[in-house]
């Protein structure tokens, strides 16, 4: 299950606004034909209830159970905002957005954590110069 490929990976430079970013992580998922456009509301109403900021920088966006009509398949968007969002009153760096098929989001979601809970893995993965090189250190997500 390929759910992560180099084009879903962006690295930017500057800042945007949480909803900024959220578009950004919709607009790469629908690219990659896992969401319908109406999947930013589903992310957006998610928001609403509860913050999806991890800790680490990391925020991970992903819909609500009840707009799970909107996921056509497995993905994920990887953005990284080296100026930081604002999300929710923490600083994220990455924004992963990620779209599951039935469970399928608990193991991704599951790998993710696994990744940013190690310090080091944070460090590399905030010095990753480049998308391949975000790739390289992310494609884990792919094995599950």
């Amino acid at each position: 299950m390929s759910v992560l490929t180099l084009g879903q990976i962006r690295i930017h430079a500057g800042s945007v606004s949480q909803e900024a970013a959220l578009q950004e992580a919709t607009d790469i998922l629908v690219a990659a034909g896992a969401v319908t456009p109406a999947y930013l509301d589903a992310m957006r109403q998610r928001e609403e209830t509860v913050s999806t900021y991890m800790g680490n920088g990391l925020a991970i966006p992903h819909g609500t159970n009840e707009m799970k009509d909107t996921i056509l398949a497995s993905a994920l968007s990887v953005v990284r905002y080296d100026g930081g969002v604002d999300w929710a009153g923490e600083q994220a760096n990455f924004v992963i957005g990620i779209a599951g098929r039935g469970d399928e989001h608990l193991e991704i979601l599951s790998q993710i954590a696994i990744l940013f809970s190690d310090e080091d893995d944070v460090a590399r993965l905030n010095a990753a110069a480049t998308p391949e090189d975000l790739y390289a250190l992310l494609s884990a997500v792919n094995e599950g």
